[in-house]
């Protein structure tokens, strides 16, 4: 394809006549993502200072610390016990046995307590890595054919793609699509192999006018040009059959339209996004909006393109708004697709109706086709370690013994162990049996469809504990749910430490938010399929008063729910009203006291015709999605 380039379109100004950020200005002094940080390395200094901790984001790099120990250390005039988080690319989450093996091995030496941790990108963090262990746990990630270049940072991030390890030829066309677009968006800058490896340049997606010489930024990264995107660009690609992928919340989303065996195209949403910040009444959680169609061959071009049109008119002054959906808000569905359209040589054509799409989150033993089978492992919260049950060295003597010929990470923080014969598969589940790990069928839907963030204490954005206490969340409400015979009913419970929405909470039929220590704002009405924004329920709501404050919905969903009809849709006919698809921070009072009063009048079962409410409200239709739970 032709590449969109940076040569004279990008706005390294900010937004309009306002100044760029300060980030942007970081950016454009780093010579494309060098900054200082080989001599903060070189000089075995004990944290990276001011411009440099922006810049190591694009190598996949956080620089954290150990928040719960802060004032202690303060008062003892000791600095702040800084680690980092090292985060990997890894296209459509899948690894080979090797590869996730070597994760195992270099988590083992340099991440605290020897954790995995799997996000909800279909990536792994590792967290707790010492500066002075950066280096070797890159270059073993190196050896193992594994990049931490643009999972953090100003770029497309990790790409994400359909998990289901099926050879049909939709999945084959949604992984595919992924690798080409992780290899056509990936930087070009030599800055990652230069620090890291020691200046040793290898380029992944070399170009015809490539150099090494960093005085010629454009040369060097002919799409992002010297300041790359105004914010992150999240991008997945998903086919009707295996839509987990939350492709509602993308940046970009691509889902695969075929004709038997024929893939036509790509249906185009772009502009979702669930990042707020509190008290901040313009920020917004936000559906993605359907663009349109384009054919099979177009289907990396059209992800290009958007991203140059951001790359472009994206908000460079103000952070909080330099997002792709603040864009198409300002813009509006058709001017965007206009410039869309201007900008390529294929016609944009109107979205096609791909039908219902389905939700699997893959767990358990599932047949893979030609004899194999591939299983799905619960990893809670996405934590793989030793301490609370030795999930670790379960799955690392699983996978050393089997040898499965893939590993796939799940957008729900979940591993698939892949091409497996059916006789590994009754091995895989007695070795987790041994080790006390739960499986699947024993776990009730409220625990399997959980997320949490990691949150505190290494999460420099958290508000409140995310991973450390939906545990307990958890088990109120499964005794709720068991009390009133709802415990085997689809639901879905996510929590974050603060407002930016990194394990979805917005579109869940539970979603808690961070709000401060030990208090979490509680939103309802979304659902599994992820295509459906909640509404603010409470504000600042202990974990432990969680379940109190649902009791009366909950008996009240036990009593006179319809058929089929999940928490996230009673909710929503209780209120009466169409919730927005565009959640605004703090610019409504909680529906709490509202809906207790509803409940306190009696409900009751309206004729079916009066439900469903408008899921999406676009000016294109959105596929409806399998049951209205």
């Amino acid at each position: 394809m032709d590449e969109p380039t940076a040569t004279s379109t990008v706005h390294v100004d900010g937004h309009g006549d306002a100044a760029p950020s300060k980030v942007e200005r970081a950016k454009a002094a780093s010579r494309q993502l060098r900054g200082t940080v080989a001599e903060t390395l070189r000089d075995g200094r004990s944290h990276f200072e001011h411009d440099d901790v922006q810049v190591l984001k694009f190598h996949g790099i956080y620089q954290q610390d150990d928040r719960d120990s802060r004032v202690e250390r303060r008062h003892a005039g000791q600095e702040k016990a800084r680690s980092f988080m090292v985060r990997a690319r890894i296209p459509g989450g899948t690894l080979s046995a090797e590869q996730y093996l070597a994760f195992d091995t270099i988590a083992g030496r340099f991440a605290h307590n020897g954790s995995l941790r799997l996000t909800s990108r279909q990536s792994i963090q590792l967290h707790g890595v010492g500066i002075g262990d950066l280096r070797e746990t890159i270059r073993e990630l190196d050896e193992a054919l594994v990049s931490t270049l643009a999972a953090c940072g100003d770029v497309m991030r990790n790409v994400m793609a359909a998990p289901g390890p099926i050879d049909d030829a939709g999945h084959r066309a949604v992984r595919a699509i992924a690798r080409g677009l992780a290899a056509e968006m990936a930087p070009r800058s030599g800055a990652y192999h230069e620090i890291w490896l020691d200046g040793e340049r290898v380029d992944l997606a070399p170009t015809a006018d490539d150099t090494s010489d960093t005085s010629n930024a454009v040369a060097e990264e002919p799409f992002y040009g010297e300041t790359y995107l105004p914010r992150k660009l999240k991008v997945a690609v998903t086919l009707p059959a295996d839509a987990g992928v939350d492709l509602h919340s993308q940046d970009v989303a691509l889902l695969a339209i075929l004709d038997g065996d024929e893939l036509l195209g790509v249906d185009v949403l772009a502009g979702g996004g669930l990042g707020m910040t509190h008290r901040k009444a313009d920020t917004f959680a936000r559906l993605a909006s359907p663009l349109g169609f384009v054919r099979a061959p177009h289907a990396v071009e059209v992800v290009a393109t958007i991203a140059a049109i951001f790359r472009d008119h994206g908000n460079r002054s103000d952070r909080r708004h330099a997002r792709l959906k603040y864009l198409l808000e300002d813009w509006g569905l058709e001017r965007f697709r206009a410039e869309l359209q201007r900008r390529v040589d294929f016609e944009l054509l109107p979205w096609v109706d791909p039908g219902p799409l389905h939700h699997d989150d893959h767990l358990g033993p599932r047949d893979q086709g030609a004899g194999l089978q591939y299983y799905g492992v619960w990893v809670p919260s996405g934590r793989i370690g030793d301490e609370d049950l030795p999930l670790r060295s379960a799955l690392r003597h699983a996978v050393a013994e089997l040898r499965p010929g893939r590993v796939i990470l799940t957008p729900s923080q979940n591993l698939l162990l892949c091409d497996l014969e059916p006789a590994q598969v009754d091995r895989l589940e007695s070795l987790l049996r041994a080790a006390g790990v739960p499986l699947p069928s024993e776990l009730s839907p409220a625990r399997r469809y959980s997320l949490a963030c990691p949150a505190l204490p290494t999460c420099g954005l958290a508000l409140a504990d995310a991973e450390r206490a939906i545990g307990s969340v958890l088990g109120e409400l499964e005794h709720e749910l068991e009390a009133l015979g709802l415990d085997d009913e689809p639901l879905t419970v996510r929590m974050t430490g603060c407002p930016n929405g990194c394990a979805r909470p917005y579109t869940a039929d539970i979603g808690l938010v961070g709000r401060g220590p030990g208090r979490y704002d509680v939103y309802l009405g979304g659902r599994l399929a992820g295509d459906r924004l909640g509404a603010l329920y409470e504000q600042e709501v202990a974990p432990g008063a969680v379940v109190e404050a649902l009791r009366p919905l909950l008996h009240a969903w036990s009593r006179d729910r319809l058929p089929e009809e999940g928490l996230g849709a009673f909710f929503r006919r209780l209120h009466g009203g169409e919730l927005p698809t565009t959640l605004l921070t703090g610019a409504k009072e909680p529906l709490r006291a509202v809906v207790e009063s509803r409940l306190e009048a009696g409900t009751r079962k309206p004729d079916h015709d009066a439900w469903p409410l408008p899921v999406v409200a676009t000016d294109g239709s959105l596929p409806a999605v399998q049951g209205e739970r």
